[in-house]
């Protein structure tokens, strides 16, 4: 995924490098695989046990198991690459994309995969911090038309199918790992109005799926997730696949025998070489949460172990998503991180009249807000500003007349702005703070 800084946010994101890694195309977070190497394989992430902690490994780039020619040359029914709108909540300049693909679905059951493709996407948009940012997401369903039903290795190693991305359990002889050809992927991926992110639904009951991250270089887009279509379990992997990419979170589990963290301080915002006492001194990574009661359980505080090492480095929290898929919730400084990459990615305003024509102060300046859930953790506050001072009496309205904020007529031009804040509680760093935020200014003719 490219992180698409807007707004005001590019300027305070440049503050965040104690907090978060650097914007630009995103790397998922410390140690993760890379992009694709020389050898064609790339590294992946799976998860071997249903409710179990993470893996690494390398696979192959491409499928044994990709058809060569679309199914839908062949046959009649709904058209291969055709794109469907699952959510479309406002201009791919201003949301973040998540491009959903089906593999293993015939002609015959493009229907069967969108209807699996909106559920996963509610599924995923049940847990939170997705829930209260559900409209800060465009979601795309792209059909991809297979010769075969199903996928490879489904129920047994010895069964093979022929389909459009080829999809196959038993990938690297790990059964619950799906793998995927990343260029077919790449090629219908590219059929959505813009890609950030993408989840491969594949046609299947059978629990697995997989992880790949650092994709960018070779892809235009960061992240691609595989999961089983009809296995709740799976959903999970998404979820924790999709917060690598836009939250820079580090997997918070480790190896047996790792032994120490051997490095510098981590970028990511969920792990840390320094003790709570330390981190409290510094005002630093989650000092803000230190003491406070986390969803995920007890308290937030240093806990050893993390980023793949067993000493020497530290996780918020006992558990959480970022740690094994026993559970659905992010920690406190988790979510935190996960709101900072929707706003690096998303606006929550934008602007409806044209900022860059000057206007008069008897037009109507109208902006749109993102529909983000009340009752959840967004907050999101409008404001607008005559020359930089609040006009109070105009704060949560989405359109004025320059005028009647207090414009007067005269020769000098004037700037009026409208500025939206998220508040939520489920911020507490500044630099955060400013990442949620983004601004259009007019100029007006006196």
């Amino acid at each position: 995924m490219h992180i698409r800084v807007r707004g005001t946010a590019a300027a305070t994101a440049l503050a965040l490098a104690a907090l978060l890694p650097a914007t630009g195309t995103v790397a998922a977070a410390a140690d993760a695989p890379t992009a694709r190497q020389e050898s064609g394989r790339v590294g992946v992430e799976y998860f071997p046990d249903p409710g179990g902690e993470g893996a690494r490994t390398d696979v192959p780039a491409t499928s044994p198991h990709a058809q060569s020619a679309p199914a839908s040359r062949q046959r009649t029914g709904a058209g291969d690459g055709e794109v469907v709108p699952i959510a479309e909540t406002g201009s791919t300049a201003d949301r973040l994309d998540v491009t959903i693909i089906g593999d293993g679905y015939t002609a015959a059951q493009q229907e069967d995969f969108l209807a699996d493709a909106r559920a996963k996407w509610n599924a995923v948009t049940d847990i939170e911090p997705y829930k209260s940012y559900e409209g800060l997401f465009n979601v795309w369903a792209v059909q991809a038309v297979s010769q075969d039903s199903g996928v490879t290795g489904d129920p047994t190693q010895d069964v093979t199918r022929n389909t459009a991305l080829g999809s196959y359990f038993y990938c690297d002889e790990i059964e619950r790992l799906i793998c995927v050809d990343l260029d077919k992927t790449k090629s219908y991926a590219d059929r959505a109005p813009a890609t950030d992110l993408v989840i491969v639904v594949s046609n299947s009951t059978k629990y697995g799926g997989a992880g790949y991250s650092g994709l960018a270089g070779d892809y235009g887009y960061d992240g691609v997730s595989t999961l089983s279509s009809d296995n709740a379990q799976s959903t999970l992997i998404a979820a924790h696949e999709m917060a690598h990419s836009i939250g820079l979170l580090a997997d918070e589990y480790q190896y047996d025998g790792y032994g120490a963290h051997p490095g510098d301080e981590p970028a990511a915002a969920n792990v840390s070489k320094l003790t709570a006492d330390r981190m409290a001194a510094q005002g630093t990574k989650w000092a803000d949460w230190l003491g406070e009661t986390d969803p995920s359980g007890g308290v937030v505080d240093t806990f050893e172990g993390g980023d793949y090492y067993e000493y020497g480095i530290y996780r918020p929290t006992a558990n959480s998503i970022m740690r094994s898929l026993n559970t659905d919730q992010f920690n406190l400084p988790g979510r935190e991180a996960m709101i900072a990459g929707f706003y690096r990615s998303a606006n929550a305003l934008t602007p409806l009249a044209d900022p860059a024509t000057r206007t008069s102060r008897f037009a109507c300046l109208s902006v749109s807000l993102a529909t983000l859930p009340t009752g959840t953790l967004a907050r999101p506050q409008l404001r607008w500003y005559v020359d930089g001072r609040e006009a109070r009496q105009a704060r949560g309205r989405t359109s004025i007349v320059p005028a009647a904020l207090g414009v007067p007529s005269g020769r000098r031009a004037h700037t009026v702005t409208a500025k939206v804040v998220d508040m939520t509680v489920a911020v507490r760093s500044a630099e955060v703070r400013g990442i949620t935020s983004n601004s259009v200014t007019w100029t007006v003719k006196g």
